[in-house]
C-alpha cells in the first residue's frame, strides 16, 4: 500500500472528521453554490446561530471553509483546494482497491 495511505495528513483527519456530521454536510452542500453569510445558512437549515457558530468553527479548522467579514456579516466559502485534497485522498483508494481486487481475480 502507498505510504501516503498508510499515514495521510493531519489536514486530511481534520477534514474527513468534520464531513462526519450531517449539519456540516449540509452546511457544505449550501455552499457549493455560492458564498453566504451566516444567517443565510441559518435561515437555510433552520438552525440557531450559536448551533451553527460551533460547526462552522470546525469546518474552519478543518480548512474546509474560508470566512471572509463584510461589515457585521460574516460569510462563508468553500475552500476548493481542501475538498479537492479530501477528494484526491478517496480517488487514491480507489485505485488501491481496484488493484487488489484485480489481483485476487483469476
Amino acid at each position: 500500500m502507498k505510504s501516503s495511505l498508510a499515514k495521510p495528513s493531519n489536514h486530511l483527519i481534520l477534514g474527513f472528521r468534520a464531513l462526519s456530521d450531517p449539519l456540516r454536510l449540509q452546511i457544505i452542500e449550501h455552499l457549493c453554490d455560492r458564498e453566504l453569510c451566516v444567517c443565510e445558512l441559518c435561515d437555510r437549515l433552520n438552525t440557531p446561530q450559536s448551533k451553527l457558530s460551533f460547526h462552522l468553527k470546525v469546518l474552519k479548522e478543518a480548512q474546509l471553509v474560508h470566512p471572509r467579514q463584510d461589515g457585521r456579516w460574516i460569510y462563508y466559502r468553500l475552500n476548493l483546494a481542501q475538498v479537492l485534497q479530501l477528494e484526491k485522498f478517496l480517488q487514491s483508494l480507489n485505485t488501491s482497491t481496484a488493484q487488489i481486487r484485480a489481483s485476487h481475480c483469476p
